[in-house]
């Protein structure tokens, strides 16, 4: 009895038809189609333009496991879980799942797992042939799902890190990497004094723009076009990485940081927002899931903090604090890591 219920836990572990069953119904919309009154599955395969008697099967397996169920004989309705894969839902899974938008899309790359782990290098150009960034680049479209679900709930998302610094002696920040400015606009409504640049590619720069513009910060918030890895057009008295240096390998993540610090005014600090665990607690499943996501889209990875201690020191960097900070957004804790110019700091 124990051996065939380890049996059965190991069939649902190493199921791919499961995972793939569900990003699917959240690209078909299935539970909106639901919700707007297709609940037959053939009602389901007449809104969705598939095949009646693929699309039924695929139905009876989201009843299996328990993303649908049946209300009435040949009824159908979504489960609490299913809920999620509502557009309209905050957490916003249909996006995140949905095979059209980048992250399920390039999920599809731990087909090739084993090729990662062979040789520690991304898999994503091999199913598109171009890496993840220039996928980014030359699709719009792929763009704007990057934004949109790196910007989910940044409204709040900011706020803890924003509130663990004091701003009182800092005059300009410099966002690097920063995404459609959720971070700057935290610490604009925090302290009205401060000026701040982003520093974006092209497509994510014009969406920035457009959102400092809604929150009235054009005026106080500069953005600009520039690659991190070359020198950065501003000098700040704080430097924010917020959810950059894990998509990055140690040598580019190093040099990504020397170029902040060279961009420091006098008695300026970096600030890098991210996971930072203790080595025993690294092994819990919300770590490991996206720091596989790292390897496999772009061959980067999470960190524990021995390892942000290490490569601080590689950059010439000392870590002078770290702010534990639970966020409101996702399960679990996040960590605002304050980095000095070596011998700088207390």
């Amino acid at each position: 009895m124990k051996d065939l219920e380890a049996l059965r836990t190991l069939i649902r572990l190493g199921s791919l038809h499961t995972p793939m069953a569900v990003r699917v119904a959240a690209t078909l919309r299935l539970v909106d189609h639901i919700r707007a009154g297709a609940t037959s599955a053939g009602e389901l395969a007449e809104r969705t333009g598939t095949d009646p008697d693929a699309l039924a099967r695929l139905v009876r397996h989201l009843v299996a496991i328990g993303v649908l169920q049946e209300s009435a004989p040949g009824r159908l309705a979504p489960t609490e879980v299913g809920l999620l894969l509502a557009d309209d839902h905050p957490a916003a899974q249909r996006a995140w799942h949905d095979l059209n938008q980048i992250v399920a899309r390039a999920d599809v790359g731990f087909v090739r797992l084993l090729d990662a782990v062979h040789t520690g290098r991304p898999t994503y150009a091999d199913f598109y042939g171009k890496t993840f960034y220039d996928d980014l680049a030359d699709r719009p479209d792929l763009r704007e799902s990057f934004d949109t679900l790196m910007a989910c709930d940044q409204d709040v998302a900011y706020d803890a890190p924003a509130a663990a610094y004091d701003w009182s002696g800092v005059r300009h920040v410099c966002d690097v990497g920063g995404g459609t400015g959720g971070f700057v606009t935290a610490i604009a409504r925090l302290a009205p004094h401060v000026t701040a640049t982003v520093v974006e590619l092209p497509g994510t720069a014009a969406a920035a723009r457009e959102h400092l513009a809604a929150e009235g910060l054009t005026e106080r918030v500069e953005v600009v076009e520039a690659d991190f890895f070359k020198p950065l057009p501003c000098a700040a008295d704080v430097m924010i990485l917020s959810f950059v240096l894990l998509n990055w390998p140690d040598e580019e993540a190093v040099r990504i940081l020397e170029r902040c610090a060279e961009s420091l005014e006098p008695g300026g600090r970096i600030l890098v927002y991210e996971r930072d665990d203790l080595e025993e607690s690294s092994s819990n499943e919300l770590f490991t899931e996206l720091d596989l996501r790292m390897l496999v889209f772009l061959g980067g990875r999470l960190r524990t903090r021995d390892a942000w201690w290490d490569l601080a020191a590689r950059a010439g960097l000392d870590v002078e604090a770290v702010h534990r900070l639970p966020s409101p957004t996702i399960p679990f804790d996040l960590s605002l890591l304050v980095l000095a110019p070596a011998g700088e700091a207390p």
